[in-house]
């Protein structure tokens, strides 16, 4: 399989869709990081780097959306969705404008960077501003695609990219099309959900083929879009296999896995046990020894889904 960065491949997308004359590409002094710098090679005329001033940025979309143009504003995760939070809220999703939020190194595979620069609340404050979608694509074809997709929505969108290249897993899905707000399902099973977004839909593939050994069939979501939620692909899945593991690369709170437990409980209950970062701050090291340290390997969500099944079992004495 091959290995592209979604972050890489986002700077691609957008370097691809640049013709539209419409689009204006707004920076934060990060162009070499969040992979503008080749939209802004071809299309100058369209491209600004504001300097560090994330929240004058977003204001600066907002007056361009406002005038018909679509705005993608790109920063790290932690400065678009932390720093600039209140000017999306009020200046962007209030009045429903066309601005494309883009944050880059979401999580803790930011690594040598630390806990202040590995946003994990990112998906949780995003999600809960009205009027917001919120994307985090899995790898270079749904990154491209998404793109793609966020150039014909008209609407506030956040936009989660990663530092770390992945494996592509979704061109190996035949017929594959990203639609927002609709997830995917890359590997059927009957006794037990993984439901996971970004970098962790690789590792949920890889703990299903750990569990496969000791007998245990692993369904495989990847639910690319945190909101709007694809609820009709999450009912099937705690119907048809009565338990669901959730797994983000982001804090357990507020995240994918309070958005699927908050929808399971109030049409289909089952167990649904949370894997990700457990409400703590990261640390500074070697991108794999961190996401080690956190448990965020497919043996951590293997442990999950472990977990989730002696609950199905209990629950059913």
């Amino acid at each position: 399989m091959s290995k592209i960065s979604t972050r890489t491949a986002y700077g691609e997308a957008l370097a691809a869709i640049g013709g539209d004359e419409r689009i204006i590409v707004l920076d934060a002094d990060l162009q070499c990081c969040t992979r503008t710098e080749k939209f802004a090679a071809l299309y100058p005329e369209r491209s600004r780097n504001v300097g560090i001033a994330e929240a004058n940025m977003v204001g600066m979309a907002a007056g361009l959306a406002a005038c018909g143009k679509i705005v993608f504003v790109n920063s790290f995760a932690m400065f678009a969705a932390g720093r600039a939070w209140e000017q999306v809220r009020n200046s962007v999703a209030y009045p429903g404008l066309n601005v494309k939020v883009v944050g880059s190194h979401g999580g803790l595979s930011v690594g040598e960077d630390g806990a202040t620069h590995q946003c994990i609340e990112d998906l949780a404050i995003m999600r809960a501003i009205p009027n917001m979608t919120v994307l985090c694509p899995c790898d270079g074809n749904e990154m491209k695609q998404a793109v793609k997709a966020l150039l014909a929505y008209d609407g506030p969108a956040y936009l989660r990219l990663g530092r770390l290249a992945v494996e592509t897993v979704t061109d190996q899905v035949e017929g594959y099309e990203f639609q927002i707000g609709k997830g995917v399902l890359l590997r059927d099973g009957q006794d037990v959900t993984v439901v996971a977004v970004g970098m962790m839909v690789q590792m949920a593939l890889t703990a299903a083929d750990i569990l496969a050994e000791e007998g245990i069939s692993v369904r495989v979501i990847d639910m690319h879009t945190i909101k709007p939620l694809d609820t009709e692909i999450l009912l099937a899945a705690a119907r048809d296999t009565g338990c669901i593991v959730t797994s983000e690369e982001a804090n357990i709170v507020g995240g994918l896995g309070s958005a699927v437990s908050e929808y399971l409980t109030s049409v289909c209950p089952v167990p649904v046990i949370r894997h990700g970062v457990e409400d703590e701050f990261g640390r500074s090291g070697a991108a794999q020894k961190v996401l080690e340290a956190y448990h965020l390997t497919p043996a951590g969500i293997a442990d999950k889904v472990r977990q989730a099944l002696t609950l199905k079992q209990a629950l059913t004495l």
